[in-house]
């Protein structure tokens, strides 16, 4: 099988930490150039000195807030005058925990933002470099909620039902030019984002967070929280030429929790 990224340029986001880090170090295993996309320039910058180099590549930063359209479109902008890419693996960390009723509607509106609205600037940037290289890879983050909403997230489960409609439309948008686009749904993954979630239960519940880490588990097939790295080695996947006939997909990487087919 062909996983070789040697001279293929990767854009990733949220790299410099759990999933997207693990991204980013996976590609860069398999010989990519990787831009780091964050807003934490220091951070940036330590993860990039960090990265493997197994073919000799130069790394790059990018900053930029999803939070922020200006300092997002700037980034975007930026690294398509630099010379786009062949990769794009976006990464956003997901809103905060809480019910859908008690939502403000404003939470819906930045969520939207920050997962549909960066995503399309980032693609608009970057696929005509995909074009004209006949070669592109735009990875989505997502989550199982896609098919089965999480309790106790409903923004997040809104906003990435929304993710998985645009991915989906986009991947028969851009299919004729050898672009494929695919949605990765990680399930409980051993991230800050986990954490959060845990000590929201707990915390709601009044009880131990130990517990109700133990109950999610409990409702994994293969008995524990995934890792990131996992998530990741899936990515490469998709990123790889090897993936080329993989695309419209959303994949469950979730040690099969999710009850759906």
């Amino acid at each position: 099988m062909n996983l070789d990224l040697t001279g293929k340029r990767a854009v990733v986001c949220g790299s410099t930490q759990g999933i997207g880090l693990a991204c980013a170090e996976e590609l860069a295993l398999l010989g990519a150039e990787i831009t780091l996309l964050a807003r934490d320039e220091g951070r940036l910058e330590e993860v990039r000195a960090a990265l493997p180099r197994p073919a000799g590549q130069k790394h790059a930063i990018a900053v930029g807030d999803f939070a922020h359209d200006a300092s997002l479109r700037r980034a975007a902008e930026a690294l398509a005058q630099a010379g786009g890419a062949h990769i794009l693996i976006n990464n956003t960390g997901g809103p905060p925990p809480g019910t859908a009723i008690d939502a403000d509607p404003e939470d819906f509106v930045r969520a939207f933002r920050m997962h549909i609205v960066s995503g399309q600037v980032l693609v608009q940037a970057l696929s005509p470099s995909m074009k004209a290289a006949k070669y592109g890879r735009i990875i989505n983050i997502v989550s199982t909620s896609v098919r089965q909403p999480i309790p106790g997230l409903g923004v997040s489960n809104t906003v990435r039902g929304a993710v998985a409609s645009w991915a989906k439309t986009l991947s028969m948008e851009l299919g004729p030019h050898g672009i494929t686009v695919n949605n990765i749904l990680p399930g409980y993954t051993q991230t800050e984002r986990l954490q959060s979630l845990v000590n929201n239960r707990a915390k709601a519940s009044t009880v131990d967070p130990k517990a109700i880490a133990e109950e999610l588990c409990a409702t994994i097939p293969l008995g524990r929280f995934g890792e990131a790295r996992e998530i990741a080695a899936v990515a490469a996947f998709l990123a790889s030429p090897g993936a080329s006939y993989v695309s419209g997909q959303s994949i469950a990487v979730d040690g099969g929790r999710t009850s759906t087919i």
